[in-house]
């Protein structure tokens, strides 16, 4: 006659049942070194603080020239100026993305020559030579038509301009071709089979499903833009960090109206960053609904 043995499990040791374990008191952790990282931010920011209220700075200029005349011309300026700039960035952006991806060899070395030359040199230097362009080009003319002087052509403002948007055009160029290869192939295969142009394509189909993944990177590089618009005043741009300086030049208060300066910085690029949010929501609809 066969035993059958039946496994009930490890053996529970006796003692275990002795142990309640409603008599052991929770003891949170302590995380010591968020305490410590905490108090040396607040003791940092304490000694900012009072080094700002002790320091040799008249509060009562940095109010005082908040909305003058002169700052409020350079603001607008600087608006101006960002907004037009990054518009020719995405222009050239968009233009560059598209050649980069074209079957042609020359658009596409063409296009990655561009990149590959307003990327690798500093914006201030090509701000620099848009403004000294005349010492290349005395006069811009074409032949019949018409005749300038380049340095009544190339004003500040205009090189500014250039310097500003042809560089940005290489960065968002990027940014778009990046948002174009995020598309299924699918989606222009479809578009291919019922006979779309690749142009059409592009326009009513790719573009708008990349816009989720070129939005948000464009939006930041619109609220950089407002900020490298200060580097036009090497070059005499009256923009604000311009104004600025031509205030504190005459009254010796630079500390208060680098204050100004930034306080105005600061501004636009907070409004800016609430009107990303709203984008990047509106355009990020439905994303990750798909079943």
């Amino acid at each position: 006659m066969t035993q059958t043995h039946v496994n009930s499990g490890p053996p529970v040791p006796a003692q275990s049942a002795q142990y309640d374990l409603s008599t052991y008191k929770v003891v949170p952790r302590r995380y010591y070194g968020r305490y410590v990282s905490a108090g040396l931010i607040v003791l940092l920011l304490v000694g900012l603080a009072q080094a700002f209220a002790k320091g040799n700075i008249e509060w009562s200029f940095v109010s005082q020239f908040l909305t003058a005349r002169s700052i409020m011309f350079g603001l607008l300026n600087t608006i101006l100026m960002a907004v037009l700039a990054m518009g020719l960035g995405v222009f050239l952006g968009v233009v560059v993305a598209i050649m980069r991806m074209s079957q042609n060899p020359v658009l596409r070395y063409t296009a990655g020559g561009y990149v590959w030359l307003f990327r690798g040199t500093p914006l201030i230097l090509q701000l620099l030579l848009w403004f000294n362009l005349a010492l290349i080009f005395p006069t811009l003319s074409f032949p019949g038509l018409f005749e300038f002087k380049t340095v009544e052509v190339i004003t500040p403002f205009v090189a500014a301009l250039l310097g500003l948007g042809i560089n940005q055009g290489a960065y968002t160029s990027e940014v778009v071709r990046a948002g174009l290869l995020s598309v299924d192939s699918g989606q222009y295969e479809a578009a291919k089979s019922i006979g779309m142009p690749r142009l059409q394509a592009l326009r009513r189909i790719i573009l708008p499903q990349a816009m989720r993944i070129i939005i948000p990177p464009v939006s930041n590089e619109f609220i950089g833009m407002v900020k490298m618009t200060s580097l036009a005043s090497v070059i005499q741009y009256a923009e604000l960090l311009h104004n600025a300086q031509n205030i504190y030049y005459a009254n010796a208060r630079v500390m208060e109206l680098l204050i100004v300066a930034g306080i105005w910085y600061l501004a636009v690029v907070s409004v800016l960053t609430i009107g990303q949010s709203r984008l990047e929501r509106r355009f990020g609809r439905g994303a990750g609904k798909r079943n």
